[in-house]
């Protein structure tokens, strides 16, 4: 499976971080992809979050977060950053999809997520345990 966003990041030719995910691929080749890899991977599934206290629950429920987690963006941002509650080996696959709808509800709300979420990848860019970011479009 080498015809995917993902590829050139899990051969280690390019750099972890936030890419996007085709909505013409299936979601689940990206996770399938990651884990054949070896990277741990993490559905992140927005559907049903329409405010900030529905996010944070989705991402503490999603990731497993440990029970420190605060359910704030400071929180959000330490667990992204301090990730010894999700060990990996290889690397972090953090797949999220049906987000437009929260995006387009909470435009401000959704931009503190992305700068959360590419400050994270940016951290374990130089790792070798990157984390991903793959939003998938719809």
């Amino acid at each position: 499976m080498t015809d995917h966003p993902l590829a050139p990041v899990l051969a280690g030719s390019a750099p972890a971080g936030v890419i996007s995910w085709p909505a013409a691929l299936p979601a689940e080749r990206a996770l399938d992809a990651a884990r054949e890899a070896g990277w741990e991977a993490v559905d992140l599934d927005l559907a049903d979050v329409s405010d900030k206290a529905g996010l944070m629950t989705a991402c503490a429920t999603a990731m497993r977060f440990p029970d420190w987690f605060g359910a704030n963006w400071d929180a959000l941002a330490d667990c992204l950053v301090d990730l010894e509650w999700w060990p990996a080996t290889r690397g972090r696959l953090l797949l999220v999809r049906n987000w437009q709808a929260y995006a387009a509800a909470r435009p401000e709300e959704w931009n503190t997520l992305q700068e959360i979420f590419a400050d994270a990848a940016a951290h374990w860019r130089e790792t070798e345990t990157g984390l991903v970011v793959a939003m998938v479009l719809a």
